[in-house]
């Protein structure tokens, strides 16, 4: 087994001792018995003897039975690679299967896909909105998710979807236009809440998080976006000449 460093946070709330080897039932029970604040979606092993991956809604803890600590942080290879943000990636990348896009607002026809889970006064879902306003190669669907954290999220989001021409009024909205002035009025026409049903298998808990031709990427990362929107290119070498044999 490869050797791994970890960055780990370690949560001394409660203790809750398991006998060992203790099947994955039992660890998500004792996990809600310890941290009953805390969402367990999933049980799997992790690549640390007797320490369990705990899949919590768009996030990935680790848990200790032997001790009942929780742990909080990353998981990283010998090599280098970041175990748990890959495992994520696998994680919300399976969940967006079959995921009805005829509820998102569409905007755009290009070739790649574009799912977007965005609050209309985040900003940095803004930051990611104004980078995909500059592209003219994607096809976007958004889905909105307003955070309690701002006030007039909901609203902003609910006249978007009830608009009678719904992308102008999200761009509109995204520029900050009705940050300062009361929303035009309209009749709520009940797409926001069954946004809501439609992308709760997703399991979202922040926004921005964006599947980019199916690939997760979470928060506004935009160097990561690009990466995954421009590829770069193989480059084509000439064939090498044969080195001469000396003789």
């Amino acid at each position: 087994m490869k050797r791994l460093s970890v960055t780990l946070i370690f949560l001394f709330l409660c203790t809750h001792a398991l006998a060992a080897t203790p099947n994955h039932k039992k660890i998500s029970a004792a996990v809600q018995e310890s941290f009953p604040k805390l969402t367990v979606d999933e049980v799997n092993d992790s690549p640390l003897p007797g320490v369990y991956e705990i899949v919590s809604r768009d996030r990935i803890f680790y848990y200790a039975p032997d001790t009942g600590h929780l742990l909080i942080g990353n998981l990283i290879s010998r090599e280098g690679e970041n175990i748990t943000t890959r495992r994520v990636q696998e994680v919300m990348e399976k969940r967006i299967k079959g995921l009805p896009l005829g509820e998102a607002l569409k905007i755009g026809s290009g070739p790649h896909q574009v799912i977007e889970v965005t609050d209309p006064d985040c900003s940095f879902c803004r930051k990611g909105s104004h980078y995909f306003d500059s592209r003219q190669d994607i096809t976007r669907h958004i889905f909105f998710k307003p955070l309690q954290t701002y006030s007039q999220s909901r609203a902003k989001a609910a006249y978007i979807l009830s608009s009678p021409d719904p992308q102008t009024a999200y761009k509109e909205v995204f520029s900050g236009k009705y940050d300062q002035q009361p929303l035009p009025s309209v009749k709520d026409n009940g797409q926001l809440e069954r946004q809501a049903k439609v992308i709760e298998p997703l399991k979202v808990n922040s926004t921005p998080s964006y599947w980019i031709n199916g690939t997760y990427v979470a928060g506004s990362d935009l160097r990561r976006i690009q990466q995954l929107l421009d590829p770069p290119a193989a480059t084509n070498h000439p064939p090498q000449s044969p080195a001469p044999s000396g003789k």
